[in-house]
């Protein structure tokens, strides 16, 4: 087991743990959670050795091999899938003990030295490391072709994913992993999920993807207030353990503060009484003792809300037979070709509605959104953008693209010169950028930090359409849980490529899908896509569309659903019925969304209505003074009254498609 024994740490001034007791199991698949800061990196370099505690000790069995995913990868010459195996340092060690024997001169005690190595081999598993190498990195995204490629010819990210198969490969009883999702696409993610539930050893990992721990770990350990708190369950799990302490802790100070304010008020009335001295010097020593108990702090709130788009244009893009791709030129001859990476897109995009966009990693989705946003000129085909369409666009390097030598203001004030410098600052106070960090360079900034300006920008715009190519790397959980909030009560149209799975759900409402240079629709929420890619690219299924044999379509679905055609069978077929009840629930989903969005924003407009009512009903609205003003709120009442009779109009519509449903 491992042992956290009275452990103290400091970085610099900072403490970061203080007389830290825990232990956790063998087996068990740990989630390490906190705040950014917290000291979860610091906690797991103690693990490896690289740092040691300042006061007490961290204990764990010496034999067990601990294995973890390296933070640089050298432009090696090696292949990609070499690479990856070297992982098993004891078998790299076996294979160059067995050249070294091999290349020694014939004799009886070197062929049996040879022989206990070929039985050493293979007791490692030496003659299944080529299978089970391809098979990870075939799971992390790279291609068999990739598979051959030097290290050196990747990108960093694609780098980070060879460091985590080398961890993967290597035979431990520890592994630890510090964010491994960071530099995964969805596809990957479900893989490395399905792997780690797999994994016999104890499991250590740092991640800010909530569905990702959920699967995976079932114990959740919390860096607090310099502490750490083991909790049984998944993320889910500890969050309502942590709920349901916060109501406890609160109780518990208000009891105390009542008890502390009595002794109080007693010694403060009877002291100066020599009748009443004793007693009053008794309840004195009692407050001195009393334990001050702070209550369980969460993390600071973090919201942020998506303003009101200015227009709303329909449709706001239509694409007809668009192929997508890039213009490569050649620098000895000038001549231009053609990549072609999405081809003949149908494609419109029509005022709320809100898309997911699946499919595996380099087989276009950055393509399409780029193309959609402009930033890549349709190949062949049309695309006509509605009039008063403003995108708001996130790509998936958009903090690289940030001025780091500036600050948060100058960013700001770049995008929106003629507005005070007030405004501005209280604006970016909204995004948890305070006092002196709004006019400082936002080189030292975190990640998370550079991410949140990103948006803080596209959110100033104000877009009707906000396209999101990975929107929550370098977040924490509790920027993750803002943004999903925000993009739920999002107004305008949304496209999104996230791997994060619980965004997913709680914003979009429909998928698409880019797989094989072609867009279609994918009829089935994410738990389908999972089953998808497991009979599928992860499996040994047959590579078909999700969508082939559903009318084969190319073009973008119909955003009112089709009522699921009731079971001809006479015979009951419960496994038939299972399929349409999840079919049934797949399409009500999306509708029920809708009618949460309706009745929300039905609520709004009524209280605006009311509030320019109540205007409307002050005597001096009518003194010839207040001319203009009146005429405003007697426009704004019109276009409340017709707004509210649409909406509720459309939620009427949406409550018919549910019934259709259910009879």
């Amino acid at each position: 087991m491992i042992r956290f024994l009275q452990v103290s740490l400091m970085r610099g001034i900072k403490p970061l743990l203080e007389q830290v007791d825990v232990t956790l199991n063998p087996g068990d698949k740990i989630g390490l959670i906190g705040a950014n800061g917290a000291g979860k990196s610091s906690l797991f370099a103690m693990m490896r050795g690289e740092l040691h505690p300042d006061q007490g000790e961290i204990d764990f069995p010496a034999k067990w091999r601990v294995a973890y995913v390296a933070q640089e990868t050298p432009p090696l010459d090696r292949a990609a899938l070499d690479y990856a195996i070297d992982g098993d340092a004891t078998l790299r060690k076996l294979e160059a003990e067995l050249a070294y024997l091999e290349s020694q001169p014939e004799t009886t005690e070197n062929g049996i030295a040879i022989g206990n190595m070929y039985s050493a081999l293979a007791d490692a598993d030496a003659y299944t490391v080529q299978s089970r190498g391809e098979q990870l990195l075939l799971g992390l995204g790279f291609t068999l072709d990739q598979m051959q490629q030097p290290v050196a010819s990747f990108s960093g990210g694609w780098r980070m994913r060879l460091n985590l198969a080398q961890a993967l490969m290597c035979p431990s009883d520890l592994l630890l992993l510090d964010e491994p999702t960071n530099h995964l696409d969805l596809d990957a993610i479900i893989w490395l999920e399905d792997w780690l539930k797999r994994y016999a050893g104890t499991l250590l990992i740092i991640s800010h993807d909530r569905d990702f721990l959920d699967e995976v770990v079932n114990v959740v350990v919390h860096i607090d207030e310099r502490k750490l708190k083991r909790y049984s369950g998944n993320y889910s799990s500890f969050e309502r353990q942590r709920a349901a302490q916060m109501i406890l802790a609160a109780g518990a100070l208000e009891k105390q503060q009542r008890k502390r304010a009595h002794l109080e008020s007693f010694v403060n009335r009877f002291k100066a009484q020599a009748s009443k001295a004793r007693q009053a010097q008794s309840r004195m020593k009692a407050l001195a003792k009393m334990e001050e108990l702070a209550p369980l702090r969460a993390a600071a709130e973090f919201s942020f809300e998506f303003r009101e788009p200015l227009s709303a244009p329909n449709p706001l893009l239509v694409m007809e037979d668009v192929d997508a791709g890039y213009k490569i030129e050649d620098e000895a001859t000038g001549d231009i070709t053609h990549k072609t990476i999405v081809n003949g897109i149908k494609f419109s995009l029509q005022i709320g509605q809100r898309i997911g966009l699946l499919g595996q990693n380099g087989a276009g989705k950055s393509t399409l959104i780029k193309t959609i946003a402009g930033e890549l000129t349709p190949l062949t085909g049309d695309a006509t953008m509605g009039k008063g369409l403003n995108i708001g666009y996130f790509a998936q390097h958009q903090v690289e693209m940030l001025r780091h030598d500036e600050s948060p203001l100058w960013h700001l004030s770049k995008i929106a010169p003629t507005t005070r410098e007030q405004e501005l600052r209280n604006f970016l106070g909204g995004f948890n950028f305070p006092g002196n960090m709004v006019t400082a360079s936002i080189a030292p900034f975190s990640g998370g930090e550079k991410a949140r300006l990103a948006l803080a920008l596209i959110v100033w715009q104000r877009p009707n359409l906000l396209l999101l190519d990975e929107p929550t790397n370098h977040l924490d959980l509790e920027t993750r849980e803002a943004l999903t909030e925000a993009l739920a009560q999002f107004e305008g149209t949304l496209v999104v490529v996230s791997h994060d799975r619980h965004l997913l759900r709680a914003t979009t409402d429909e998928f698409i899908i880019v797989a094989d240079g072609k867009l279609q629709p994918f009829d089935g929420d994410l738990d389908d896509y999972k089953d998808w890619l497991f009979k599928t690219k992860l499996g040994k299924g047959t590579d078909v569309l999700p969508a082939a044999g559903k009318a084969n379509k190319t073009d973008f679905p119909v955003v009112s659903p089709v009522v699921a055609a009731a079971p001809a069978a006479p015979v009951r077929d419960k496994r038939k019925e299972a399929e349409d009840r999840q079919k049934t629930a797949a399409l009500r989903k999306p509708i029920e969304n809708k009618i949460k969005r309706q009745e929300e924003q039905i609520a709004k407009r009524n209280a605006q209505k009311a509030e320019t009512d109540a205007k409307l009903g002050e005597p001096t609205i009518y003194d010839a003074a207040n001319k203009a003003k009146l005429k405003q709120l007697l426009a704004d009442q019109t276009f409340f009254t017709k707004d509210l009779a649409q909406l509720e109009a459309e939620w009427l519509d949406l409550q018919d498609q549910l019934e259709k449903l259910a009879g």
